[in-house]
């Protein structure tokens, strides 16, 4: 599984890289929007993983970006910010949602089960 991960703090998607490839899962990371885009043009990524809330591009606004370069791919959505009921009223209804703190049995687990979909 290839994954790229985008959260604007460095320090959680860094974390989260290693972590994910100490379980065999490949894992690039970006702390922008617009560093994501780049990312995915140039790689094929299974899933994204994306922080909802984040400077200048939200996750939200990043996904229906990335869906035109990578229609095939997946999608997790982070936040610590709201409930699940609130996340789930928006747009995006269909994906995968985890609240921060992650526990990463439970993010890898979710991984599986968007890209099995």
């Amino acid at each position: 599984m290839k994954v790229l991960l985008v959260d604007d703090e460095e320090e959680l998607v860094t974390a989260l890289a290693e972590r994910l490839s100490f379980r065999g899962i490949d894992a690039d990371w970006s702390t922008s929007g617009r560093q994501a885009l780049e990312l995915a043009r140039s790689h094929a990524y299974d899933l994204a993983v994306l922080d909802v809330k984040m400077p200048n591009m939200s996750g939200i606004e990043l996904k229906k970006m990335l869906e035109k370069v990578r229609p095939e791919m997946k999608y997790i959505f982070l936040t610590g910010h709201g409930s699940e009921e609130d996340f789930r009223a928006g747009s995006i209804e269909a994906s995968h949602y985890l609240v921060k703190p992650l526990d990463i049995e439970s993010l890898i687990d979710t991984m599986r089960q968007a890209v099995d979909r």
